[in-house]
């Protein structure tokens, strides 16, 4: 899928919550959030894998993901070490990469605060890596905060983590987010009204749910 101005408006428009409530999995860990909790992206991802204190594999990724794609680290479980620091993301935002998220910390977050660009991250370190060219790989699958993430798969995130969408997927599940905002705003609109949800929660709870499925089921 084609990921156009028009379809990338709509779903900056909605939140990742919303498509959350529709897929069991593809989810990173709530850990990784942006270093600004209003950034939000979306974009096909750039997969990246960094091991050890080698970050060489992050400038190569960065002379080859297309522009509005979204670089995607997976640091083989290193959260010591950032990979991205000030100089990563002002290259990354020069070559007109939507944003980074990565599963370990970053560094210099007040630069990278100052020229707003959105990089996620599990934290901050002021240990770093180095260009060594030793280890490292680009565009293939990876894992990124518990999730896997295939070159391509669109990557939607804001200051609740992020959400990876399988491209096959991406237009059911904005439709459905929309749909979803929408319905959330008619509920707000009732509980201004009313001061409760539209929703008969005493006989939700008060009913013995398992005992009606034996009941059907017998």
């Amino acid at each position: 899928m084609e990921l156009t101005p028009e379809l990338i408006e709509r779903f900056m428009a909605v939140d990742p919550a919303q498509v959350g409530h529709y897929v069991s999995g593809g989810y990173m860990s709530p850990a990784i959030k942006p270093i600004k909790n209003t950034w939000k992206i979306i974009g096909p991802a750039y997969p990246v894998r960094v091991t050890a204190k080698d970050s060489t594999a992050i400038y190569y990724g960065l002379l080859h993901a297309p522009q509005g794609s979204v670089l995607v680290v997976d640091r083989a479980g290193d959260e010591t070490f950032a990979c991205v620091g000030e100089i990563v993301a002002c290259v990354a935002k020069r070559r007109g990469v939507a944003g980074i998220v990565i599963d370990g910390p970053a560094t210099d977050s007040r630069p990278i605060l100052e020229m707003d660009y959105p990089v996620f991250c599990k934290g901050l370190s002021p240990l770093t890596t180095n260009l060594q060219g030793l280890s490292g790989e680009v565009n293939v699958t990876v894992q990124c905060g518990g999730a896997v993430v295939r070159p391509g798969d669109l990557i939607f995130g804001d200051a609740d983590s992020v959400v990876v969408i399988p491209p096959d997927r991406a237009l059911e599940l904005l439709e459905r987010a929309e749909k979803a905002t929408e319905n959330e705003k008619r509920t707000k609109q009732i509980i201004e009204e009313t001061g409760f949800i539209p929703t008969n929660v005493t006989k939700l709870f008060e009913t013995d749910i398992a005992a009606v499925i034996r009941e059907y089921s017998k």
